[in-house]
């Protein structure tokens, strides 16, 4: 059975591509593709690329001898530590327009690296599909290391990850044991506090900025103006977006909606970047008064009153359940009757069978989709790590919803994310 997913899968796949006029690219490429973005995507063509990934991880696993596959996962950090590598020296822009590719001794030259180290590591991540050994120790980009090339905000993302984050992981054993910190939901007693002596608020840098809009991007912050009836939103409705940062999420919204009014709420630092992003990427919104600036504490301020909806983007699973309380609390005492909370976050899924549950992964699949949504719960080890929060299934986005005085109306398919919706009770 889970033969034929795959075969079924990758002739959906297929059929969407040719239905749009391209060819499935291939691996050796470096050119972008015409579905490299979640929003670009049709619905059916996300859940084949789900499924083929989902089946031929479980296939694999099914097939392979125990030992060897649980050693492979154990060994899984030199990958993350190849990565780091490669990202800070900058290897994928030297390969750059290089499509015979380089030798590793002139890599090492512009690197300052040592050339059979290098070469090891090369040839690993090779062995896993990003970057192609052209010839013995000549090394070219393809697909998935044109990711890492320092323009783009993926590679930020990758340099978080495999620096900080994967630091951080080393200390999770340690810090779940420890009698100080094993029931602990405070960020100062997080693996990533003990691994770095700051938690990771006082930790924010230039990339981890260009990690934010890295993560963006691949997992579908363009997604949001087709998850939801935005075209059935009356004529200037405003949406306060709470703790949106420099209001990224809404300057995709308004630029295909520009009927919407926009409040953009966070800390007084994070609205001055606000108001110099939407000065650059959008100054006739702000000509036009359809986005507001309104700094907010949201643990202590209540959010502009009576405004339409009100949204949190991957607001909630940097908090423990306590703490999203007194944020949900200061959303509801500003809610008109009429208004609606948009909670757009990962929604996780048990990987057993669950009646109650609507959008399971066909038989035999795990019923989450396995490694087809595997980072929806990476994502969730990244805020035990780093925060000691969590993602969340949708029942917890419910129970909460229901304690702060929400009613639940419905779960709108965001790509990888979903959205939660709840009007006020």
């Amino acid at each position: 059975m889970l033969a034929d997913l795959i075969t079924s899968s990758v002739k959906d796949v297929v059929s969407e591509y040719q239905s749009s006029g391209y060819s499935v690219p291939s691996l050796s490429s470096t050119e972008p593709g015409p579905f490299d973005a979640p929003h670009l995507q049709s619905a059916k063509l996300a859940k084949a690329i789900q499924i083929i990934e989902a089946a031929c991880a479980q296939l694999s696993f099914a097939v392979a001898n125990p030992g060897h596959v649980i050693t492979n996962k154990a060994y899984g950090y030199e990958e993350p530590a190849a990565l780091q590598v490669v990202t800070q020296a900058k290897v994928a822009d030297m390969l750059i327009g290089k499509s015979d590719g380089l030798p590793v001794a002139e890599l090492a030259k512009q690197s300052g690296l040592d050339p059979n180290k290098l070469g090891r590591i090369l040839r690993m991540l090779a062995t896993k599909h990003c970057f192609q050994e052209v010839k013995p120790n000549v090394f070219a980009n393809n697909r998935l290391s044109m990711s890492l090339v320092s323009t783009n905000p993926v590679c930020g993302l990758v340099g978080h990850i495999t620096d900080e984050m994967l630091k951080a992981a080393a200390v999770l054993n340690d810090t779940l044991t420890d009698p100080e910190s094993a029931m602990s939901t405070s960020v100062d007693q997080s693996a990533f506090h003990r691994a770095h002596g700051v938690s990771p608020f006082g930790f924010y840098d230039t990339r981890f900025s260009q990690a934010m809009v890295g993560w963006g991007e691949v997992t579908g912050r363009a997604m949001l103006p087709k998850s939801y009836a935005w075209d059935k939103v009356p004529e200037n409705a405003k949406i306060c977006d709470v703790g949106g940062g420099n209001g990224h999420a809404m300057l995709g919204l308004v630029k295909e909606f520009p009927k919407l009014k926009v409040v953009l709420q966070d800390l007084p630092a994070m609205i001055q970047q606000g108001k110099d992003y939407w000065s650059s990427e959008r100054p006739k919104a702000i000509e036009e008064q359809r986005i507001e600036f309104v700094p907010l504490d949201f643990f202590k301020d209540q959010p502009v009153a009576n405004c339409d909806f009100y949204y949190l983007r991957h607001v909630l699973h940097d908090w423990p359940t306590n703490e999203c309380m007194k944020i949900l609390a200061n959303v509801r005492k500003s809610m008109a009757p009429t208004s609606h909370l948009l909670i757009h976050e990962f929604v996780l899924q048990h990987a057993v069978r669950d009646p109650t549950v609507s959008n399971q992964a066909p038989e035999p699949l795990l019923a989450n989709y396995g490694m087809g949504r595997i980072r929806s719960y990476h994502q969730d080890m990244n805020m035990l790590n780093a925060f000691n929060s969590q993602e969340r299934t949708l029942q917890e986005f419910i129970d909460m919803g229901t304690k702060a005085g929400f009613k639940f109306e419905r779960l709108w398919d965001s790509g990888e994310a979903g959205l939660v919706e709840f009007s006020a009770a």
